[in-house]
């Protein structure tokens, strides 16, 4: 884990800045950040997946699967839920365009922007299969956990995303 002093977890980098402007200033893809709050974040690379669906701050991810089939990637997220295999990644701190790196919320409280598909406080949730950017209640054992509901109805969860 790289250690961090006072970064902007919102802020997000072209290819062409990791490599130019900010380079040596700027996280690497994979680095992961413990605010002063126990919050963990982790840095990736955002990619809209074949629906084109636009990141949005505070919106859960999974991780890249092109048609569902994981390929093995960990640092490259969708919010386009037909290009995940199901295993969500985190919560967006920013909104990357296509091809960009942010940060993704992974552990601690964090207030979603959309609303649970399903599920009530306290329940254990899972990335939604059929409608992007949020969670939905965990239905089988098989179900990977993903975050859980602290207040379902004002969108509060405690992530619990795969570090």
């Amino acid at each position: 884990m790289t250690s961090f002093v006072g970064i902007d977890v919102t802020k997000t980098y072209t290819t062409a800045q990791l490599t130019g402007t900010e380079s040596g200033k700027a996280p690497k893809v994979g680095d992961l950040y413990e605010s002063y709050d126990n919050k963990t974040y982790r840095f990736v690379k955002y990619n809209q997946g074949a629906g084109a669906i636009a990141a949005v701050a505070n919106n859960v991810v999974g991780f890249y699967a092109p048609g569902g089939v994981s390929t093995g990637v960990y640092n490259e997220v969708t919010s386009d839920v037909s290009d995940t295999a199901g295993l969500g990644a985190g919560v967006l701190a920013g909104a990357p365009g296509n091809g960009e790196y942010g940060w993704i919320q992974v552990s601690g409280p964090a207030t979603l922007n959309t609303a649970l598909v399903s599920g009530a406080s306290g329940q254990p949730l899972v990335l939604s299969s059929t409608t992007d950017g949020t969670l939905k209640v965990a239905g089988a054992l098989t179900d990977s956990v993903v975050a859980y509901a602290i207040l379902a109805a004002s969108k509060i969860v405690m992530c619990s995303f795969p570090r």
